[in-house]
């Protein structure tokens, strides 16, 4: 390298260390005694993240490094004695070697003293022994006089004076060059003056003889983990230093992390992280080809190397810029990701198949996407991708092509100009997405139970925090992020005084959502506020968090975030989850234990389960829509199942039920629907209150084009069936409700006319609520029975028709019966 390079190169790394250093906060360097005259970092000991604990033992001084509060001498002399360890602690602790330097005791003497019994240099310390005399007389005899120091120890991170005239070195570095030579191991004068390491107190991290811009690193990205709330004791980073004064680094960045610890390396990669974010920006990442997230507000990083074409690098780029504002939620980078990773499978396939291995956007032809669909579908074939990755990056490859092109990537100058109008996936080059693919995830309610009989040992694997948020998850359904965010005061009470959670819903970026809970998780919630409380009783509670972070969490903000790695533990502990299933043997039923599958059992199911659990409990599905927080009807249904033949066989059931507007039944016996018949019902009908409507112009409007204004009772159109029974029940009543309401009410005549249930109406839904009952009743148990599970079913799967009424709130049902009222809260 060139003499003006490497001045360049100097003057780009001092620049950065007075940026690193600007953005320190001067009372964080007066909290660590810093001055760089000094250049040594003093740890306070009473500071709740850089301090450490001393031992318990009364004139010790040594740091503590065990949970039982002493040091590692302490520790071994408390094993080998058999008295009780508050008498142990209160014992003075016996005469120990100390290390440490000081000047010689002679008032004014610049020479360090030879060791701390004696106090006094060697040249004093010959002439007291000369002169016979204790120390104290020979203190103040007046033949004794001060003398010079014989200058610094030359080692670069040395803070000691020289032990005498000859040697460059203070007496440890004496004693430690003197043992290196003698080994063989000696690198030579300068080079151990530059990278021998000094000998610091164990409050201390001595930064003498480290690079400028590495002093700047360590110090600010101290700070830094600090602000995160990151314990770090002295004798974590000493080492780090150490290292990068041996190895002569320019930077942290130059540094092989290979010889530390785990734990150091960590320490590491944070203050090199930290360093490199200061002065970050969206605009400085994107022309990079490995985006550190947290620019774009996300955490991780964006990979876009396997990317192998520049012009097809440069347009992912711009995609993934255009798109990520539009990501919500904490897998927003994981997703971006995932289509970048598509385009890398669109790389490899341009790489391998073309002969200019897709350098030249101009020259590819339909021919290549073609040649994609083929790559994509033998991967899949040899294992090496799922069907369902082969589907997504197929749809990923599509969707990004087309909004590449939207935004105006193909112009000239762009990364696209000149890419044909034929390199577009067609809709039939993706292969059809297997169906049910979501429902079925959730646990059988015997799993369930087994899993919560359980919850003591995920206690004791991990922590109570761990335990309390998977019992959320079982009794609330919420994500597993929004359940280890919530805040401390999560839990409320509505009007009507019933328990709410209160959660923030980050995955569509839709805050403070309301869920109705049992009286029971609302009591494990108290308790849990109660522990967090005590836990950091000096934090404001609008700060706290109801899961709080056992972990580098000094003040209760922090959250939990190992939640999915305890759990599978946990999971994987457990004895065998065993499952009663029936199996036919010889023409008859047996029941038989088998063993349930315990990859099926993660935290996202507990979701699928609360789901089912209402849709088996006959809360409609646009409710269950609400209590999942989702937007589509379709999204929730996919969160549940209702079996294609179960379902069939319970609308057949419920047809043979079925009565016009009269109240006359339609189907007089009980009739299967062919095929034909079913597909004829879905196009020829449409759901209205009450029932269905098969008014041609009404179906083909989609139920928004009545000619009688829904005065449906009135109508030869109208069809409803005994699944119907509850929805005809509840009409009657707000009808008779209506009419007391209105004839009490003042209005002019005309309006109270109009509004005011005609009598016919309500007669006409008295006949037919009573025919409906009257053939139910008509029935055997058995085929009452029957139809009564068949209505379940079908009003499990329906979409509910209503015209704008007020809806009763949905039901709160507690999945964990078994556990002790709200007045007893777990402990």
């Amino acid at each position: 390298m060139s003499i003006h390079a490497v001045s360049a190169s100097a003057r780009v790394f001092a620049g950065r260390a007075e940026e690193l250093m600007a953005a320190v906060d001067p009372e964080f360097l007066d909290l660590l005694g810093w001055s760089p005259d000094r250049s040594v970092l003093t740890f306070p000991i009473e500071h709740p993240l850089l301090g450490m604990p001393l031992c318990r033992v009364v004139e010790c001084g040594c740091v503590a490094y065990s949970t039982s509060g002493l040091c590692r001498n302490c520790e071994k002399r408390w094993k080998s004695t058999d008295g009780a360890f508050e008498v142990f602690v209160a014992a003075p602790r016996p005469v120990r070697r100390r290390s440490g330097v000081e000047d010689c005791a002679v008032v004014g003497c610049a020479r360090p003293w030879v060791t701390r019994t004696r106090q006094l240099c060697s040249a004093h310390q010959y002439q007291r022994v000369k002169m016979d005399l204790d120390l104290a007389e020979f203190l103040r005899h007046p033949a004794v006089r001060a003398l010079p120091s014989f200058g610094a120890c030359e080692v670069a991170a040395c803070d000691r004076q020289r032990s005498g005239k000859v040697s460059a070195y203070c007496l440890q570095h004496t004693q430690r060059r003197t043992r290196m030579i003698r080994e063989g191991t000696f690198p030579g004068d300068e080079a151990f003056r530059r990278a021998m390491r000094a000998v610091s107190k164990f409050v201390d991290v001595n930064l003498r003889g480290l690079a400028p811009l590495v002093v700047a690193e360590v110090i600010y990205g101290l700070q830094e983990r600090i602000r995160g709330g990151t314990k770090t004791p002295p004798w974590h980073l000493r080492p780090v230093c150490e290292l990068a004064r041996a190895r002569q680094v320019s930077t942290l960045d130059e540094l092989d992390p290979a010889s530390l610890c785990r734990r150091r390396q960590a320490l590491l990669k944070a203050l090199t992280t930290a360093s490199r974010r200061l002065g970050m920006t969206p605009e400085s990442e994107r022309h990079k080809d490995v985006w550190d997230a947290a620019a774009f507000g996300r955490s991780g990083k964006l990979n876009f190397t396997g990317v192998r074409q520049p012009w097809l690098r440069e347009a992912v780029k711009a995609a993934v810029c255009d798109e990520l504002p539009r990501r919500r939620g904490v897998q927003a980078r994981g997703q971006m990701q995932t289509h970048i990773n598509a385009f890398v499978k669109l790389s490899d396939s341009l790489h391998l198949q073309r002969d200019d291995h897709g350098a030249h956007p101009t020259l590819l032809e339909r021919q290549d996407i073609v040649n994609f669909s083929n790559r994509l579908a033998f991967l899949a074939e040899q294992g090496e991708i799922s069907t369902y990755t082969w589907i997504f990056v197929a749809r990923a490859v599509r969707k990004w092509l087309s909004l590449m092109r939207s935004m105006g990537l193909t112009r000239p100058g762009q990364p696209l100009h000149g890419l044909p109008a034929d390199f577009m996936l067609l809709t039939q080059d993706i292969p059809d997405e297997p169906e049910d693919s979501e429902a079925g995830k959730d646990l059988p309610d015997e799993v369930m139970r087994q899993l919560c009989a359980h919850l003591d040992l995920l206690e004791e694997k991990s922590s109570r925090e761990v335990r309390v948020a998977v019992e959320l998850l079982i009794d609330t359904g919420r994500r597993p992020f929004e359940i280890c965010h919530l805040p401390y005061d999560c839990l409320t009470r509505d009007a009507d005084g019933k328990p709410v959670l209160l959660y923030d819903n980050h995955k569509e970026l839709r805050l403070r959502r309301r869920l109705p809970i049992p009286e029971a998780t609302a009591a494990l919630i108290t308790a849990q506020q109660e522990r967090v409380r005590a836990r950091f009783p000096a934090t404001a509670p609008g700060r706290l968090v109801l899961l709080p972070s056992v972990v580098s969490n000094p003040e209760g903000t922090k959250v939990i975030s190992d939640v999915l790695a305890q759990h599978r533990d946990w999971v994987m502990a457990l004895p065998d989850v065993a499952l009663t299933m029936t199996v036919h043997e010889e023409g008859k039923p047996v029941a038989k234990q088998l063993c349930f599958d315990k990859e099926k059992i993660f935290p996202y199911a507990y979701r699928h389960t609360y789901a089912q659990r209402h849709a088996d409990a006959g809360v409609p599905v646009d409710v269950l829509r609400q209590l999942m927080d989702h937007r589509q009807l379709t999204t929730t249904q996919r969160y549940y199942r209702v079996g294609d033949q179960r379902r069939r066989e319970a609308i057949d059931r419920g047809t043979a039920m079925q009565f016009d507007r009269h109240g006359n039944r339609i189907w007089r016996r009980a009739k299967t629907l062919l095929d034909s018949e079913h597909a004829r019902r879905a196009v020829g009908e449409v759901a209205v209150p009450y029932g269905v409507c098969t008014e041609p112009s009404n179906v083909a409007a989609g139920g928004h084009d009545c000619p009688v204004r829904f005065r449906c009772v009135g109508c030869g159109h109208f069809r409803t069936d005994v699944s119907y029974l509850p929805d005809l029940e509840a009409y009657l009543a707000d009808l008779l409700r209506s009419r007391e309401r209105l004839a009490a009410f003042s209005a002019d005549t005309w309006a109270s006319n109009e509004a005011m249930p005609s009598d016919e109406e309500i007669t006409r839904v008295r006949r037919l609520i009573r025919r409906v009952r009257t053939d139910l009743d008509d029935l055997t148990d058995e085929d009452r029975t029957q139809i009564q599970q068949a209505v379940a079913v079908v009003r499990r799967s329906r979409q509910v028709v209503t015209l704008g009424m007020p809806r009763v709130a949905a039901p709160v049902l507690n999945p964990r019966p078994e556990r002790p009222p709200c007045d007893q809260p777990i402990d």
